[in-house]
């Protein structure tokens, strides 16, 4: 249901959800000893035992709905296709809240046949697939019908005659559409559909004119009519099938995120541009740079870019003063191509030398940005700018002098930041020296085994694969190895797995990896507190933003995430990662992918889609969360069912568009 609506109208009925099905979470089923809260515990361990498997099938037969409707999710959470036929009869379910759960939870339960070494049985997968579009043809309630289309889309086929079935499911239904609701459903279908299987079958014709129109502002001006236009636009990039009339109408479209995803239809992809009209493109990017909206200029300054236009140069020297930081910075980068161009090196020149505001958390960004531009555009003024940055307060200012240093291949002050204070200096500067000196720096390397830094050892451990000096790297290793393993931290294990790797590119066995167990974060008492909870989160410097916390979707994540504010895990974190037009990330207390809580949680993956100010939990891999988070900054459909999301901010998104890399997090504040 949730995923076929718009999720901002549904926040205020997720929330009555919220707390409806979590007061009953620990409430005993009539006549017998399931529980809402022994499923959960069942599905936090993945159902290991039949016992675990008997406790959520005898859930999703129960006559409590709630009951039912969390027994299917998790069912579909196990990611085990034989489960498939115990959530099919949910899709008869009275309520259609339980119907979508169960259209839902196929398609998740699909999703193990992929780890599998043989495709499925075209049996086992049609046992699958008919049951969803039978019911698709008589099923009365629009969300339901969406979440099945939406399934239909991303189930995991194999063959281009399957597909063909899938498309053909998606045409007829749009053929029967009556809301928008429906629209979006078979929007949703496609956008998967196309983006996971264009190269087993690209979309036909007919599929090619229905997307062309659900593209354009007649298929609806609300903001889910919105949605639908969104969706069918990437499936037609995706497609390579967007064409000057569908350009031409996405570049003007009262909404904001459909003009950024038409400056994205005209770059390039998979090395191959786009087959529009030079007017058509020119009048899109002339558009694009002079929008209003920054998510516009940066993607049409990007495409620029990518498309090789000869005033590329031109309009990121404009650009670089842009009102908009992350549009600021982008052209800032780009300069870094334009050594032909005098205005370019001019304007780096400049940002490079303004370090009035360097000291400052927030004053660093454009001269960082421009020193690293600056050493690819012009080495000579990029090595005379670079001594000002080696000795600076501020980490991430020598973070980029190191690979500033790197492109200019500085091997003397990459040396030296390769002893630096900081593990994500010393990181970045051990991938430098890999790629220019080789193992003539394995000292530099060794050193970092030592390191507390997960991000060190990890690139440290690389950089020793096939090293000549076997003695001294192999004790180093195996001192790392033994001193990780005894600490038995979950979010260790990408370091850990670096070890293990080059051990064995020097003949060595590391032995045993210690054995990750999930921690269970579940709690009946916090269940309850926390029913319907908010997030308030204090930035530094910029202001404050809510989020309303999705317990019923995502009980677990929420559960760690609010312990972890209580107790003040957060303050003083940062968002280490923005990644603009796309998602800022933090929570790490080594500022970093590699390092967050110790314990790995569970995803809890469902129907709420990665839109923009969705909040998710950062994984590097299945169930390895690891209490880091990330809120999506614009739509992400390809983010859908593969990241857990747990949150959506509720109010202060124009603060989350503000932030910058490194920026603090005050303090979290849970409100139940």
């Amino acid at each position: 249901m949730l995923g076929a609506l718009c999720p901002l109208r549904v926040l205020r009925a997720l929330c009555v959800l919220c707390v409806l099905c979590v007061l009953c979470v620990v409430a005993r089923a009539q006549g017998g000893a399931t529980t809402r809260f022994a499923i959960l515990d069942a599905e936090d361990r993945r159902a290991p035992t039949a016992r675990d498997l008997t406790v959520l099938r005898s859930g999703a037969r129960s006559g409590n709905p709630q009951t039912a409707r969390v027994a299917v999710r998790a069912l579909g959470r196990l990611e085990r296709p034989a489960l498939v036929a115990d959530i099919l009869p949910a899709l008869r379910h009275s309520l259609p809240e339980v119907r979508s759960e169960a259209a839902n939870a196929v398609g998740q339960a699909a999703q193990g046949w992929k780890s599998e070494k043989t495709p499925p049985s075209a049996a086992a997968f049609d046992a699958a697939v008919a049951p969803l579009t039978a019911r698709l043809k008589v099923e009365d309630d629009s969300d339901v019908r969406a979440a099945i289309c939406e399934t239909i889309g991303r189930l995991p086929y194999t063959t281009a005659g399957q597909v063909e079935a899938a498309e053909r499911t998606l045409v007829e239904m749009a053929a029967r559409a009556v809301s928008v609701g429906d629209r979006l459903g078979v929007a949703k279908g496609f956008e998967a559909l196309v983006r996971l299987h264009r190269k087993t079958r690209p979309p036909a014709g007919d599929a090619i004119d229905l997307l062309r129109h659900f593209a354009t502002p007649a298929s609806g001006e609300s903001f889910t009519g919105a949605r639908v236009r969104r969706l069918a636009l990437e499936a037609l990039i995706a497609a390579g099938a967007v064409n000057d009339a569908v350009l031409s109408a996405a570049a003007h479209d009262p909404d904001a995120q459909v003009r950024r995803l038409a400056m994205r239809a005209v770059a390039p992809a998979g090395g191959t541009a786009p087959a529009f009209g030079a007017e058509a493109v020119e009048a899109a990017l002339a558009a694009g740079a002079h929008d209003p909206s920054p998510i516009v200029r940066f993607d049409a300054l990007r495409s620029r870019r990518l498309r090789n236009d000869p005033d590329a140069c031109v309009f990121s020297v404009a650009a670089a003063g842009d009102r908009d930081m992350h549009v600021a910075l982008l052209a800032l980068d780009q300069l870094g191509v334009c050594g032909e161009f005098p205005d370019a090196i001019a304007a780096l020149d400049r940002a490079v030398a303004d370090l009035g505001d360097e000291g400052s958390a927030r004053g660093w960004h454009r001269a960082a940005h421009a020193l690293v531009a600056l050493a690819a555009v012009s080495p000579e003024r990029g090595a005379a700018a670079l001594k000002q940055f080696t000795g600076s307060r501020i980490w991430q200012l020598r973070l980029y002098a190191a690979r500033a240093a790197a492109q200019l291949g500085d091997r003397a002050t990459l040396d030296a930041f390769g002893r630096d204070d900081d593990d994500n200096v010393r990181e970045a500067a051990v991938d430098g020296l890999r790629k220019l000196a080789g193992h003539d720096a394995d000292e530099v390397y060794i050193a970092g085994l030592s390191r507390r830094g997960n991000q060190i050892v990890r690139a440290a451990a690389s950089a020793l694969e096939g090293t000549p000096n076997r003695e001294p790297a192999t004790t180093a290793l195996r001192v790392a190895w033994q001193r990780l393993v005894g600490e038995a931290r979950d979010n260790s294990h990408d370091a850990r797995d670096a070890i293990r790797k080059t051990l064995s590119s020097l003949g060595v066995d590391a032995g045993p990896s210690p054995k990750i167990a999930l921690q269970s974060d579940l709690d009946d008492d916090e269940l309850r507190r926390l029913a319907s909870p908010r997030a308030r989160i204090t930035m530094r410097q910029i202001g404050t933003f809510d989020l309303a916390l999705f317990t019923a979707q995502a009980p677990a994540a929420v559960l760690r995430f609010a312990k972890l504010a209580e107790a003040g895990y957060y303050n003083g974190l940062t968002f280490h990662r923005v990644a603009p037009n796309f998602v800022i990330q933090g929570g790490s207390p080594g500022a970093n992918e590699y390092i967050g809580d110790a314990r790995f949680m569970r995803d809890e993956v469902g129907l709420w889609p990665h839109v923009r100010g969705a909040v998710g939990v950062s994984t590097r891999g299945h169930d390895t969360g690891d209490a880091q988070i990330f809120i999506d900054l614009v739509d992400n459909p390809r983010l859908d069912h593969d990241y857990t999301v747990f949150g959506q901010v509720l109010n202060g998104i124009e603060v989350v568009d503000q932030v910058l890399e490194g920026d603090v997090i005050e303090r979290i504040e849970i409100i139940p």
